[in-house]
């Protein structure tokens, strides 16, 4: 394997350039005329946006490698959608919000620190390599956390909560690890105990 590839690779994983999808249950249908994205919990005035004045906001466009705890990863992946710092401009956050939880349709969740959801980097696609996200890849919104493993990287996103206290989410409870760095093999809950 080139060094340069080698750097890029975590612990563990096999690069591919397929974007293999996996996904729980089926895919949920969208709606634009009924489609919103909420901002909920501890902040001081909820946000709601459906899908036009999400789409009416600044565009934000990024390279990432993309690491599924799987073992697959695929680099230099072209996400373009809205930075979480620029949806950050429109809300105020309550100073008791430490944790983010997200949810989606289809009744998936995961569960991010409030520092993981603003690190640089994390962002609502809608667009994936020049294309509109597909279906079964999170259209019309996905998060994208590039330094978390996949699951981390929520599909079908339709509220942002956030909360003073954590829940884990989907796959957190069952079973995998609550944060999921890849760089430090964070695939499973049972690893936590033997990081405390």
């Amino acid at each position: 394997m080139p060094e340069q590839v080698e750097a890029r690779l975590p612990p563990g994983q096999v690069l591919t350039e397929k974007f293999p999808v996996l996904s729980y249950g089926p895919t949920p249908r969208f709606d634009p005329a009924t489609w919103d994205l909420r901002v909920a919990g501890l902040v001081e005035k909820p946000l709601r946006l459906d899908y036009r004045a999400l789409r009416a906001l600044p565009i934000a466009c990024q390279v990432a490698d993309f690491h599924c705890v799987t073992t697959w990863s695929r680099f230099d992946n072209r996400w373009e959608g809205l930075a979480v710092r620029e949806l950050m401009k429109r809300v105020v956050l309550r100073p008791e919000a430490k944790y983010v939880i997200v949810q989606c349709d289809g009744g998936y969740t995961t569960n991010l620190t409030l520092a993981e959801f603003l690190d640089d980097g994390v962002m609502l696609a809608y667009r994936h390599d020049g294309r509109e996200l597909e279906p079964d890849h999170g259209f019309p919104l996905r998060l994208v956390v590039p330094k978390l493993y996949g699951w981390k990287s929520a599909k079908w996103v339709r509220e942002i909560e956030f909360s003073a206290a954590d829940r884990r989410g989907f796959w957190e409870v069952r079973g995998y690890h609550n944060r999921g760095d890849p760089w430090r093999e964070e695939r499973y809950s049972f690893q936590e105990e033997a990081e405390d």
